[in-house]
């Protein structure tokens, strides 16, 4: 009886993931063999929300200033 290996996604694999949900595309396959560990993608996606919220501040300063 052999033992199922499985992979795990890496950091890449959790920001690709989070991304795509972003921007609300991905395809079932992809969320189907997705193997990312979810404390990645809370820590990625905390990450890229900061980091949006600071993208949208500093354009409305640019433009508004």
């Amino acid at each position: 009886m052999e033992a199922a290996v499985v992979e795990r996604g890496s950091f890449l694999d959790a920001v690709k993931t989070v991304l795509a949900g972003f921007i609300g595309i991905r395809r079932k396959a992809d969320h189907e063999g997705a193997s990312v560990r979810p404390l990645h993608i809370i820590i990625v996606a905390l990450v890229l929300v900061v980091i949006f919220i600071f993208t949208l501040l500093t354009v409305v300063r640019i433009v508004t200033g």
